[in-house]
C-alpha cells in the first residue's frame, strides 16, 4: 500500500473521530429535550434525537418508571412531542438512530435523558441564611423545607438545566428540610426548590416561590457552586473537540497541495530523465560523437581523449 493511501486513510479516520466527538461519540446519537427537561404536569416537551446530521430517523424508548405505549414499535423523524405531560412520562429516555445504508441496523443507544414532571405535590418553602441580601464574599445557605415528608429536595438556579439535590432530614419544628451551602456570594441569582420521594424520584412537587438572592458590594463574574465544575468540564470537552476538528481541517487542506506538488515534480523529471538516457546512448557511439560534442561538452572532451589515444 502506498504512503499516500495510508495518509489519506489515517486522515479520514482522524477527521471522522473529530467530527463526532462533540455529539457524544462516533455512531452514537444525542438525545435532548426542549424547552426543558423539567416539565410541569399538563405542559408539553419535545424530545429530539440528533444523529449523523441529516439522518434524523430514530426510535425512542423509556428505561424506567411507567411504560409509554405511544413509543412502542414507532419510528420518528427528528422529534417527538409529548403533550399533555402526565406523571407517567417522568423517567429516563434513550434513542437509537437509523443507519441510512442498512435498513435493519440501528445505532448504539444515545445518552440518557431524564424527564422530571413537576406539580404533583404541594410546594415547599425556600429561605436564605443569613438573609436574601448579603455582602460580597459572605457565605450563603439556602434551606428548602416542607410539612410533607419528602425524601429528597432539588435546588435549581434560574436559567440552568442542572440542579443540586440533598436528602431531607426532620427538623426540630416538625418539618423536613435540606440545607444547601452555596459558599461566598459574588453576585445575585434567583433560586427555586422542589421535593420528591425515593419511590418516584422524577415526579416532583410544585416549585417553591422564587427566591432572589441579591449581593451588595462589588460583584464578580461568577457565583461558585457545586454545579460549576460540570459546566467547566463540558466547556473543556467541547473546546478539545473543536481543536481536534480544526487540526483535521488544516491537515485535509494541506495534503492536496503536497500531493499535487509531488505529482508535478514527477511529471517534470520524466522528460529530463528520458533525454539524459538518449544522450548517453548517443555519446557511446562514434556516429553520435559530433552531436554529443554539441549537446554535452564534457562528453565531447571524453570523446577527443579517446580519439587522440587511437
Amino acid at each position: 500500500m502506498s504512503p499516500t493511501v495510508i495518509i489519506l486513510a489515517c486522515l479520514g479516520f482522524f477527521l471522522d473521530q473529530s467530527v463526532w466527538a462533540h455529539v457524544g461519540g462516533q455512531d452514537k446519537p444525542f438525545c435532548s429535550a426542549w424547552p426543558s427537561a423539567v416539565v410541569p404536569q399538563g405542559g408539553h416537551v419535545t424530545l429530539r434525537c440528533h444523529y449523523r446530521r441529516g439522518f434524523n430517523i430514530f426510535t425512542l424508548y423509556k428505561k424506567d418508571g411507567v411504560p409509554v405505549p405511544e413509543l412502542y414499535n414507532r419510528i420518528f423523524w427528528n422529534s417527538f412531542l409529548i403533550s399533555p405531560v402526565t406523571p407517567a412520562h417522568a423517567g429516563t429516555y434513550r434513542c437509537r438512530g437509523f443507519h441510512p445504508h442498512s435498513p435493519t441496523e440501528w445505532s448504539a443507544p444515545s445518552n440518557p435523558l431524564v424527564i422530571m414532571v413537576t406539580g404533583l405535590y404541594e410546594k415547599p418553602s425556600l429561605t436564605a441564611r443569613p438573609g436574601p441580601t448579603v455582602r460580597t464574599g459572605e457565605n450563603v445557605t439556602l434551606s428548602c423545607s416542607s410539612q410533607s415528608s419528602f425524601d429528597i429536595y432539588h435546588l435549581s438556579r434560574e436559567g440552568e438545566a442542572h440542579e443540586l439535590r440533598l436528602p431531607a432530614v426532620p427538623s426540630i419544628n416538625g418539618t423536613f428540610q435540606a440545607d444547601f451551602p452555596l459558599g461566598p456570594a459574588t453576585h445575585g441569582e434567583t433560586y427555586r426548590c422542589f421535593g420528591s420521594f425515593h419511590g418516584s424520584p422524577y415526579e416532583w412537587s410544585d416549585a417553591s416561590d422564587p427566591l432572589p438572592v441579591s449581593v451588595t458590594g462589588n460583584p464578580s463574574s461568577s457565583w461558585p457552586s457545586p454545579t460549576e465544575p460540570s459546566f467547566k468540564t463540558g466547556i473543556a470537552r467541547h473546546l478539545h473537540a473543536v481543536i481536534r476538528y480544526s487540526v483535521a481541517i488544516i491537515l485535509f487542506t494541506i495534503l492536496p497541495f503536497f500531493l499535487l506538488h509531488r505529482w508535478c515534480s514527477k511529471k517534470k523529471s520524466k522528460p529530463h530523465e528520458a533525454e539524459a538516457r538518449e544522450l548517453r546512448a548517443l555519446c557511446g557511439s562514434r556516429m553520435g560523437a559530433r552531436r554529443c560534442c554539441c549537446n554535452e561538452p564534457r562528453a565531447c572532451g571524453t570523446q577527443n581523449s579517446e580519439q587522440g589515444g587511437l
